[in-house]
C-alpha cells in the first residue's frame, strides 16, 4: 500500500478533520469515493466527536485497517482477532512515536487547551491553529504508518 502521507496531511489543511485526512488519503486505494470516506470518518475527529477521546489521526488507521482485515461474519472468531492484532500493532507503533494515542494527552501542553473539548464547536482553522498543534504532523505519520504496516502485512502473507 502506498504512502499516502503527504495526501493526508494535505487534506488536514484543507479542513478536514484528523480522522478524515487519514482515512480520506487512501480512499481510493480502498474502493471508496472520497466523499464516502469523509463521512465514514467524519465522527472521529478531534479524539471522537471532539471529546479528545483516542487520536482521530488512530481512528483513520484503525477505519483503514477494518477495510483491509476487518471480519464480515458474526462467529468469525479468528478473523476478529487478526483485525484487533493489527490495531493493537498500529495503536502500539503510534504510541511509540508519540506516547499516546489519546488527543487530550499529545494536545496537553497548547496555551488555553481544554481537555475533554470545550463543546462541540471546532476550532476555526487559522495559520495560528496549525503551528500550535502537532496533528498535522500526527496525521502525516498515522498515514505513514498504516503504508508501512500494510507492506510489512503484504510481504509476510
Amino acid at each position: 500500500m502506498e504512502d499516502r502521507s503527504k495526501e493526508a496531511r494535505a487534506l488536514f489543511m484543507q479542513g478536514y478533520n484528523c480522522s478524515q485526512a487519514v482515512f480520506g488519503a487512501y480512499a481510493d486505494q480502498l474502493g471508496l469515493s472520497q466523499e464516502l470516506a469523509f463521512r465514514i470518518a467524519a465522527s472521529f475527529g478531534a479524539g471522537v466527536g471532539r471529546m479528545r477521546e483516542v487520536c482521530g489521526a488512530c481512528s483513520g488507521m484503525f477505519l483503514v485497517a477494518g477495510l483491509l482485515t476487518g471480519a464480515t461474519q458474526g462467529k468469525d472468531q479468528a478473523g476478529k482477532k487478526r483485525n484487533y492484532e493489527v490495531v493493537q500493532e498500529l495503536a502500539a507503533r503510534f504510541r511509540e512515536r508519540h506516547g499516546s494515542i489519546i488527543c487530550r494527552e499529545m494536545l496537553a501542553g497548547i496555551p488555553g487547551f481544554v481537555p475533554y473539548g470545550g463543546g462541540a464547536q471546532p476550532e476555526e482553522r487559522t495559520a495560528e491553529y496549525y503551528k500550535k498543534r502537532p496533528c498535522p504532523d500526527l496525521i502525516e505519520d498515522a498515514a505513514r504508518l498504516v503504508a508501512e504496516y500494510f507492506s510489512e502485512y503484504e510481504a509476510n502473507k
